[in-house]
């Protein structure tokens, strides 16, 4: 628990917690959760091909998480790290299960605060079940709206992006430019109605086929490399673009991966390949680097602390500037093996109820198999996995 936390209840998975501050600006908050973008990418973690120089200035005036994990490999994982703060529960996202309608997210503790939030997603939403989860949750909805209709119980808006309104589209969806041109006319709208924003903006062009329009970088489309290029160059477009509004100077940014490229697998973790940057821009504070061991369900909690908020939490997640240095973790997973990173320590579980635990080394975070166990790390393992998922299926995840 955060140092500035207290539980409301003694039943043991009633998580809910009273986090205290005297923090009174809110601030509109954008959201980008960027396609595949690994943390070796960025000239900050070695790269020496120069496709990231956006990012990497802007991370040089912000915020700059430097030792980040991904929960996942898919884009569902992150939207449910970043959303509802919870570790990867076994097997399919919860984006993707029945049932994930009004749940305690991110938006429950934003619209007590008034915003309005917003899911922007260059494709049509109906693919992994993205729009019925984020309208679920409160969210009024931008997409492609191919045809497919949410759920009649979910009230919520959905817009539609226009045909006139985009330049490139591949199967994915349509190119990032176009999708921060979304995104800043939303905001527009938002702020003629005098009223804080939240946007959660999903970036595709960093994806197979790595397509991309032409005339933009000094790269090739089809291979990665061109695409992580063009997906920085239109990233750079867009705060460019921002800063043109009188919103900007109210508006924080944080601009995260959803999780790496080529990082997907059923068995076997790879930690190095779950290494994903985020940056908080633009929040009034100055620029630092966070190099404590961070999860992904951590970014939004962090921020909620940078604004000094006082809010009701029923999130896993964390303000890691107020969470104490044993207690810093990482929660890594796929589709069949969970994992937890803490102390230099993996400890993973499976779906065949195995239980390795490895000793963790080096810049490449090279795992080394122990035969003698930290059983309270493996228990403590289990407790969050297993809690997270009963929660889950007992509906104790749901707003109250």
């Amino acid at each position: 628990m955060q140092d500035n936390q207290k539980y409301r209840s003694s039943v043991y998975d009633d998580i809910t917690r009273i986090t205290e501050g005297n923090g009174i600006q809110n601030p509109n908050i954008i959201l980008v959760a960027i396609e595949s973008f690994s943390a070796d990418f960025l000239t900050a973690f070695g790269n020496k091909g120069n496709l990231t120089p956006n990012y990497d200035r802007l991370a040089n005036e912000s915020i700059f998480f430097t030792n980040l994990y991904a929960t996942g490999a898919r884009t569902v994982r992150g939207m449910e790290a970043l959303t509802l703060s919870v570790p990867p529960t076994p097997g399919n996202s919860i984006v993707r299960r029945p049932d994930n309608q009004n749940l305690f997210s991110i938006a429950t503790i934003l619209r007590q605060k008034n915003y309005q939030p917003y899911f922007i997603y260059g494709g049509d939403g109906y693919f992994d079940n993205m729009n019925n989860f984020f309208g679920g949750q409160g969210f009024d909805i931008v997409d492609r709206n191919r045809g497919n209709p949410l759920s009649e119980d979910i009230k919520t808006h959905r817009y539609n992006i226009s045909d006139n309104e985009v330049s490139f589209e591949n199967a994915w969806g349509i190119c990032d430019e176009d999708i921060y041109r979304q995104a800043i006319k939303y905001a527009d709208i938002s702020s003629k109605n005098k009223k804080p924003f939240f946007q959660f903006v999903m970036t595709t062009s960093n994806h197979k086929p790595y397509t991309f329009p032409n005339g933009k970088i000094d790269l090739p489309q089809g291979e990665r490399e061109g695409a992580v290029k063009y997906t920085d160059y239109a990233l750079g477009k867009f705060i460019a673009d921002a800063q043109k509004k009188p919103w900007f100077s109210n508006t924080v940014f944080v601009i995260v991966a959803d999780h790496c490229a080529s990082s997907a697998g059923k068995w076997e973790i790879n930690i190095a390949k779950h290494h994903i940057p985020a940056i908080i821009y633009n929040s009034g504070n100055n620029a630092e680097k966070i190099d404590r061991l961070t999860s992904q369900i951590d970014v939004m909690p962090t921020l909620f602390g940078y604004l000094n908020w006082n809010y009701t939490t029923s999130l896993y997640g964390k303000d890691i500037n107020k969470t104490k240095p044993v207690e810093e973790r990482a929660f890594i997973g796929n589709y069949r093996t969970l994992g937890l990173l803490k102390n230099d320590i993996f400890t993973q579980i499976d779906d065949r109820k195995r239980v390795k635990q490895f000793n963790v080394s080096g810049a490449d975070k090279a795992l080394t198999e122990t035969k003698n166990k930290n059983n309270d790390f493996v228990k403590e393992t289990i407790s969050y996995y297993q809690t997270a998922s009963e929660r889950y299926k007992n509906g104790k995840m749901k707003e109250r």
